[in-house]
């Protein structure tokens, strides 16, 4: 089993459950200029040292590319990560600043905090992606109750 942001494509042996759609969220230095502000311009990225995701997390990037293209910025990551607690970390220890999931929040020191976006915030959907093949109990029993713990969790959410 594993957590992945959207479905692979490509990957016919592996079986998809949607948990939920997160949207994306500013991530930066709780001492960054931006981190005054209640939500963030896409705009105000530019010049910034941004953390990007790496090609490693194609999903995630082909959202967060084409939210950036959609709002007419063109950024170059000064730095990449392959998961957000690494994307925590680098934007920490760089001062940077960087689009994660909103779930990220999880995973914030004192040092790191997150704005939403202002505007159309993209979100990306989180999915359990598992081996059709794969014939353990214990997959069988969690999937089986997914729907359950999914409108469980969505209820406490909102």
């Amino acid at each position: 089993m594993q957590l992945f942001f959207g479905r692979e494509q490509g990957v016919p042996e592996l079986a998809f459950r949607p948990l939920v759609k997160e949207s994306l969220v500013v991530v930066l230095s709780s001492h960054h200029r931006l981190a005054k502000r209640k939500a963030i311009n896409p705009e105000d990225l530019v010049g910034e040292t941004f953390v990007g995701v790496s090609h490693t997390g194609p999903v995630l990037r082909a959202i967060i590319d084409d939210y950036l293209k959609r709002s007419g910025i063109n950024i170059t990551p000064d730095h990449e990560t392959e998961h957000v607690v690494m994307g925590v970390s680098l934007i920490a220890s760089t001062g940077g600043v960087g689009l994660l999931p909103a779930y990220a929040k999880n995973f914030l020191t004192r040092s790191v905090t997150s704005r939403p976006l202002k505007g159309d915030t993209p979100t990306v959907e989180l999915v359990l992606g598992y081996k059709k093949s794969n014939e353990s109990l214990i997959l069988k029993l969690l999937v089986s109750r997914l729907d359950e713990l999914v409108a469980r969790v969505s209820k406490k959410v909102h």
